[in-house]
């Protein structure tokens, strides 16, 4: 269905900065950060974070149509917020509040080491409904919103002002789509149930997009904290399997989305969705071939890189390039794969979008070829496709079909 804008990324947003660190041959944060004492640094850099921009410029970069949906502070971070978005799209919905301090990151990328983030939500506490205009989102196919964990009136009362959010793109026409971050285990947000909001939510989402980290914190925390202890506290990408995908998925469909999405970071990108009848409700964007995407389940793997930046971002680039070809009409395998070159473009740049290229020379990109990260999920029932480059569950189509 044709409208004037392609996409509103909602939600989020903030100020990221980037003090570079230089190589110390440290291989874990406590080596390098300890009390009393001085590490020298390289310039800083900063950029605009959070989905709203990380997601919204990936997908004007890839050649979407975007309008940006967000609140800052009357402050010094919140203008260069704004002047950053007005150079790359258009800031008509960025609301401004009097007296509100802007939301910031000090994003601590060691070369070799796991990002770590000091964040501040402020702004985004604040979000509610009132900062949608409905006009715009009915000028928009596809509505998408993230990180609720980092917006207090989202997840409050069982996320009853995020379930009118999305109740407002629904009644304008779009297709709705979330995505999320971890919550902060000492936080408010990191105590309240997370399965009872979804449940109440994604009635009205059809896209749903987590980390597969995610997923299990905020659908099963009890299993979430076991692994944590036996994977000695670990990144949990590494040690969970296939069936735990599954598992998660089901109960995202189960809840009531369309497609569940896991972003499994150096694992790759885990997608299960639907029935075809369920399509006919997701509004303004529908998959191009319903067939092709109905009752799919697939796992594509992430691409190696030897010019490695750092991870801020990525998982949000990877949507909004799984966005971007789902809007376009692809293929749920082209899709995915699609998701997985937008990520690898995004880890070799400081910031969060950076990196993208156009919508065609990521597919040449992809047409070329890449090296891909190890995944096999062969023991788990799981077949490769040569023809379409991705992993098919057992009773996936495609699985059915080269079987």
């Amino acid at each position: 269905m044709s409208r004037p804008y392609d996409v509103m990324v909602a939600g989020h947003l903030c100020l990221d900065l980037f003090p570079a660190i230089p190589e110390t041959g440290a291989s874990r944060l406590d080596e390098l950060i300890q009390p009393g004492k001085l590490v020298n640094v390289d310039a800083l850099s900063m950029g605009t974070g959070g989905v709203v921009a990380n997601t919204g410029l990936t997908m004007l970069a890839l050649g979407d149509k975007v309008r940006f949906c967000a609140a800052v502070g009357d402050d010094e971070l919140g203008r260069l917020t704004r002047q950053i978005l007005a150079e790359r799209g258009n800031v008509e919905g960025i609301t401004t509040l009097d007296g509100v301090p802007s939301s910031y990151s000090i994003v601590i990328a060691p070369p070799g080491i796991d990002r770590f983030i000091l964040h501040n939500p402020e702004t985004n506490n604040l979000f509610g409904p009132e900062n949608l205009d409905a006009g715009q989102m009915s000028g928009c196919r596809l509505f998408h919103f993230g990180y609720p964990p980092l917006m207090r009136r989202m997840y409050i009362d069982d996320g009853r002002e995020l379930r009118e959010v999305f109740e407002m793109a629904k009644q304008a026409g779009a297709t709705t789509s979330c995505d999320m971050t971890l919550p902060d285990p000492n936080s408010q947000s990191g105590q309240i149930d997370w399965k009872a909001l979804l449940a109440n939510v994604l009635p009205m989402v059809d896209l749903f997009v987590p980390s597969i980290e995610e997923a299990l914190y905020v659908i099963d925390p009890h299993k979430f904290k076991a692994r944590k202890i036996e994977s000695g506290n670990s990144d949990l990408i590494e040690v969970l399997t296939p069936a735990d995908h599954r598992e998660l998925a089901d109960a995202i469909l189960g809840m009531g989305a369309k497609i569940a999405v896991l972003k499994s970071g150096s694992r790759g990108f885990y997608m299960k969705t639907d029935r075809t009848e369920r399509f006919e409700e997701m509004g303004a964007a529908r998959p191009g071939d319903p067939a092709n995407w109905s009752q799919r389940e697939l796992w594509a793997p992430a691409f190696a890189t030897d010019a490695f930046c750092n991870a801020a971002g990525a998982g949000d680039s990877a949507i909004g390039g799984f966005l971007s070809a789902f809007l376009r009409g692809k293929t749920a395998e082209a899709s995915i794969r699609f998701a997985n070159c937008c990520g690898w473009q995004n880890v070799q740049a400081p910031d969060g979008s950076s990196g993208i290229r156009t919508f065609e020379e990521t597919e040449t990109i992809l047409a070329e070829g890449l090296s891909a990260l190890p995944l096999d999920p062969r023991h788990d029932g799981w077949q490769w496709s040569d023809e379409q480059q991705v992993w098919a569950a057992s009773g996936d189509t495609l699985n059915t079909q080269t079987g």
